[in-house]
Order: C-alpha cells, then sequence, then structure tokens
C-alpha cells in the first residue's frame, strides 16, 4: 500500500525543519562549512527523503524501514545540535526550539509507523 507524502503532516513538518536548520546553520563559522554545518543538514535532509522514500515503496515493511532511518536521522540532527550549542554556535533559546521540534517529528514518525500495522 503506497502513501502519498506530500499529504502527510510529518513530511510536511519535516521539510519547514530543514528550513530552520538551514537558516540557523548558515551563522555557524566558515571553517564548520565541511563539518558540523554540512552533517548537521545532511542529517536534517534525510528526515523528509527517507519519508518520501518510504512511502514509494511498495509495502508497509518496506516503508516502516525507512521510518526507521528518518528516526535515527532525528536523532543524529538532535545531538548535532547539542553540539553546536556547546560549540557556542546557538544560544539555548534556539537549541530549545529545535530540539522540540525534532523530538515533535520524530513522535509523528512512530505515530505514522504503529499506524502500518
Amino acid at each position: 500500500m503506497k502513501h502519498n507524502f506530500a499529504k502527510l503532516s510529518v513530511w510536511k513538518e519535516s521539510r519547514l525543519f530543514v528550513k530552520n536548520i538551514y537558516s540557523i546553520s548558515a551563522k555557524f563559522p566558515d571553517n564548520e562549512k565541511f563539518g558540523l554545518t554540512s552533517q548537521i543538514r545532511r542529517a536534517a535532509v534525510s528526515i523528509p527523503s527517507n519519508i518520501s522514500e518510504g512511502c514509494g515503496r511498495g509495502t508497509n515493511r518496506q516503508l516502516a524501514h525507512f521510518l526507521d532511518i528518518a528516526i535515527g536521522s532525528s536523532c543524529e540532527v538532535e545531538t548535532q545540535l547539542y553540539l553546536a550549542f556547546d560549540l557556542y554556535f546557538i544560544s539555548e533559546i534556539e537549541l530549545n526550539q529545535l530540539v522540540a521540534a525534532v523530538t515533535e517529528i520524530r513522535r509523528m514518525i512512530l505515530g505514522f509507523k504503529r499506524s502500518l500495522v
């Protein structure tokens, strides 16, 4: 059973999250362009990308696998946000807002995954 990813709230929220990550990471130091900036952006982009890729697969089992990857990417982004805070690249307010957003996206992905069974 295929799902239309473009109609999923979790996909829409994860796209907005990517936009926010790009915006905040644009303020990282230039010498981080190929370091944390690149890493956090790739991990953030991986979330909606894996949701949509999974929706294009033929079975719910395959979709669940890609949702697991999206969950892993959300955890990766969360760790990178804490690192950005530790390195003074983002404020505590920015950290808390972005962690809350990625936590909500992860909760939504888990709910979607549970609905597949």
